[in-house]
């Protein structure tokens, strides 16, 4: 039985579907995009190097029909207040969060919304904050697509990817972050089970 998500999308342009890390998406719908090399559905057991990630990212710039823009510290409150809107406008509840320079990670109990609603419910409060407050022109996209999922069936693996969200940030020299809208799991579905 699943009992959270762990919900991961991009900004615009950072994970293409031929990303030499891997993807999760099963085609290419850009010829230009295709040039820049074939499709790896799935994370790639072998990782490239940051190098080649960098490489990557610097051809792909060219074929992009909007600047690759990424987030800045600045943005990270802009983006914190969207998804605060978003957890108490659905009632969800936010077990960890990280945000990113050019994705985002969140953690999110099981609730009456599938995951793709809550990833579309995350990314239009944001979308609709950055566009109210000039940071991206109408016409500039702000996510780089759907995002992807992962399904979690027991408490330690909330726990362990509580861990692994939480460590995002400080392995990308940033400080740790900490979002009143994120809650302190408390071992649920389980719980009560303790407590009696």
């Amino acid at each position: 039985m699943v009992i959270a998500y762990h919900l991961i999308w991009t900004a615009y342009g950072y994970w293409l579907p031929n990303d030499p890390r891997g993807s999760m998406s099963k085609t290419i719908a850009c010829d230009v995009i295709a040039e820049l090399g074939a499709l790896h559905h799935g994370r790639k057991r072998v990782q490239p190097s940051a190098r080649e990630v960098r490489e990557f990212r610097e051809r792909a710039k060219s074929a992009l029909k909007f600047p690759l823009l990424d987030f800045t510290v600045s943005d990270f409150p802009v983006i914190a207040e969207s998804l605060a809107e978003a957890i108490i406008e659905h009632n969800y509840t936010c077990y960890a969060c990280a945000i990113m320079p050019d994705h985002v990670h969140i953690l999110i109990r099981k609730h009456k919304h599938q995951a793709e609603a809550m990833l579309e419910n995350f990314q239009s409060a944001t979308r609709l904050r950055f566009r109210s407050l000039k940071l991206r022109s109408e016409d500039h996209p702000i996510w780089g697509g759907p995002g992807w999922k992962v399904f979690l069936d027991t408490p330690d693996s909330i726990r362990r990817t509580i861990g692994y969200i939480d460590g995002n940030p400080p392995k990308w020299r940033l400080p740790w972050q900490h979002w009143p809208f994120v809650t302190k799991y408390d071992g649920w579905p389980l719980h009560l089970l303790k407590n009696r």
